[in-house]
């Protein structure tokens, strides 16, 4: 077992892990974040997507020793408040870019760092940057949808 110390959804957390638990699986068993899905434990599906250092990153294929140090976000960190969504939290409930929701955390988390880094995306821009995340319910209209507008939202400050 080795002591990991990292920032979690902006709160310090230490935990006590085997050296070779992933992250999702330190953040869905040990810190009950649970949703940080797993779909593949290959890197296939993105339901794992949280941010490392604000990047989204894959945490089925991650170790979590090597978060250690770092600053970890997670779906669960986006709202301000449970009245007070993340704009992209709220942009996928007025578009209905979720279905089962399974999809929906790494799709999330995946979009907030495009939009972070390329503010104002084109349609196609927003379905290259998913091309890693997995949605088994839509035929990704209204998730593309979904991004534009978290998108216009983010950028307005709302």
């Amino acid at each position: 077992m080795m002591k990991i110390s990292f920032t979690l959804n902006e709160k310090a957390v230490s935990v006590d892990a085997d050296p070779a638990t992933l992250l999702a699986d330190l953040l869905r068993e040990n810190l009950n974040m649970t949703g940080t899905h797993v779909g593949c434990d290959t890197s296939q599906c993105g339901a794992c997507v949280v941010h490392l250092n604000g990047e989204s990153v894959k945490s089925c294929t991650l170790l979590a020793a090597s978060v250690d140090g770092q600053e970890v976000k997670t779906v669960e960190g986006l709202a301000k408040s449970k009245d007070e969504l993340h704009p992209m939290q709220t942009a996928f409930r007025d578009n209905h870019g979720l279905q089962c929701g399974f999809c929906t955390p790494g799709m999330l988390m995946a979009s907030i760092d495009l939009v972070n880094k390329n503010p104002e995306p084109t349609e196609g821009e927003v379905r290259d940057w998913l091309e890693g995340n997995i949605c088994r319910c839509t035929g990704y209209q209204n998730i593309v949808k979904s991004v534009l507008a978290g998108a216009a939202a983010m950028r307005d400050g709302n």
